[in-house]
């Protein structure tokens, strides 16, 4: 609320209140298992974000999705892991691949919490959207093979690269093949909106376990697997499921990055009492510095993925062959870190396979939260400020999101009344609600052209009066005996909706 209040993105708030309150003396330090913090967290939050996510804009966009998702976060983790080595005492290349692995991703809900206070181009949206949905796979993969190689000592380049490829493909094959199992489920078994949501609720857990336990990557199952069921939701979900679960995964969806982002501030007192030798200065130095490297690389990627489109579009067609410099400055300042990271560092094992301590654990964790604090922090206040600079025009050139609405609503109004007209018009006069359906499209006909007068103002206000008037009839009805309130419940929805429908129309 206070977020809202202050046009901040809210894992802001939540980071800086969740390190507030780990200062209150007496309060319980948050320990977290390492082990449950991908089950519980990652699955849903990935499912989310992939079932709303546009597929036509991604494959639009999905050269340049695919550069930040894949390359950039090789590079990303290339650098970090050179410059670690090298200036961070004891780290070897394989830890600097480790933390790059972990904090190479950016967080797909701080950026779009924060994008939502500001006007920018459609497709920036959704490079960043999509990027979100991709680069947690590629950073996690990088992640797994940095473990084996501090494990074990050895890194041989061709296995790793043929394994990354294997488990992306491989990931992407179970998803899609779970996918369509659910998709069976919920079409032909009697299903109601209840156990449509119970389904929608294991599927992510689903995708990602059977993933994993096949050793190819969770994340991209859940993401192919997500996107390939949301574009057949209409095939299988009844409208009330469809109504039903879309509040109950906005919840849901709200409630678990929130627990992640308060945890994140929650969690450093203990991270900082477990630094060991290395002091809290040196330490401190050391997140900065990296946090520094970071914010420089993206930047620096950013560019070099809009020079290389530009080189690139003379041999082969391009969407945009003249990207230019200010979409990714934008991109490039978006790259706050978040849950993934946190996950992916707490995860990391207390002790080697062979019993001895897992070297420089403490320090990666506190250098991955200083990251995240710094640039959620830095990002998160100066990314509305970045975007105003660079004043970037749209574009694409898309009708306001207002107008847009108008001209669905006129639509359907027109296909409805065609159909009226050629299909049934001999009944069409002699049906008086067949009479009273077409009056009523042709009155959303002239409310979609609304104009402000002073007519169509009065009639939003009166029509606002009655349906506040039925509320009030409906509790009356509702504290009779013989009034079944389910089926109130069932109106007052229906009233919602109106509501809704109205306020739309007459912004």
């Amino acid at each position: 609320m206070l977020s809202d209040k202050l046009k901040v993105a809210y894992p802001v708030i939540l980071v800086l209140g969740g390190l507030a309150l780990s200062f209150l003396p007496g309060l319980p330090k948050m320990e977290i298992n390492p082990e449950l913090m991908f089950i519980i967290f990652l699955p849903p939050l990935l499912y989310d974000a992939a079932w709303y996510a546009s597929w036509k804009n991604l494959w639009r966009w999905r050269r340049v999705i695919s550069g930040f998702a894949f390359p950039i976060v090789l590079i990303t983790s290339l650098v970090i892991a050179l410059v670690s080595s090298a200036l961070i005492p004891g780290f070897t290349l394989a830890l600097g691949f480790l933390l790059g692995g972990i904090i190479s991703p950016p967080d797909a809900v701080s950026a779009t919490s924060i994008l939502k206070h500001v006007q920018i181009p459609k497709r920036i949206n959704v490079v960043l959207e999509g990027e979100s949905l991709l680069n947690d796979a590629s950073s996690l993969i990088v992640y797994r093979f940095a473990l084996v190689a501090v494990s074990s000592g050895t890194f041989i380049y061709y296995e790793a690269a043929l394994s990354f490829v294997w488990v992306i493909v491989m990931g992407v094959l179970i998803g899609v093949a779970i996918g369509m199992l659910y998709f069976a489920a919920h079409r032909w078994l009697p299903t109601d909106s209840n156990i449509d949501i119970i389904l929608t609720l294991t599927t992510p857990y689903v995708m990602y376990l059977v993933a994993e336990n096949f050793h190819v990557s969770g994340v991209i199952a859940v993401v192919s697997g997500s996107l390939f069921l949301s574009e057949r939701s209409h095939k299988f979900l009844s409208h009330s499921s469809r109504l039903r679960a879309t509040n109950v995964w906005a919840a849901f969806g709200f409630l678990l990055n929130g627990v992640v982002f308060l945890l994140i501030g929650l969690e450093l007192p203990v991270i900082v009492s477990q630094l060991g030798p290395v002091s809290v200065g040196q330490a401190i130095y050391y997140g900065c510095l990296i946090t520094a490297v970071l914010i420089v690389t993206r930047i620096v990627c950013s560019l070099g993925v809009s020079a290389f489109t530009m080189f690139i579009s003379r041999f082969i067609k391009t969407e945009d062959n003249r990207p230019g410099w200010k979409g990714p400055v934008i991109i490039g300042w978006a790259g706050m870190r978040g849950v993934v990271s946190l996950a992916a560092a707490l995860s990391i094992p207390l002790v080697l396979s062979n019993g001895t301590s897992f070297p420089q654990r403490n320090l990666i964790l506190f250098i991955t939260f200083t990251v995240i604090l710094l640039t959620l922090v830095l990002h998160g206040l100066t990314l509305p400020l970045v975007i105003k600079w660079v004043k970037m025009d749209d574009p694409d050139h898309y009708m306001p999101p207002e107008e847009q609405e108008l001209m669905i609503r006129k639509k359907l109004a027109e296909v409805s009344l065609k159909y009226l007209h050629e299909e049934h018009a001999e009944i069409l006069s002699s049906n008086t609600h067949l009479q009273q359906l077409k009056e009523r499209l042709d009155s959303d006909m002239l409310l979609v052209e609304f104009d402000g007068t002073a007519e169509q103002k009065e009639y939003r206000k009166v029509y606002l009066q009655i349906l506040k008037k039925q509320r009030v009839t409906l509790l009356e009805l509702n504290k009779r005996l013989e009034t079944d309130e389910e089926i109130v419940k069932k109106y007052q929805g229906l009233l919602d909706l109106e509501e809704e429908k109205i306020k739309t129309i007459f912004h």
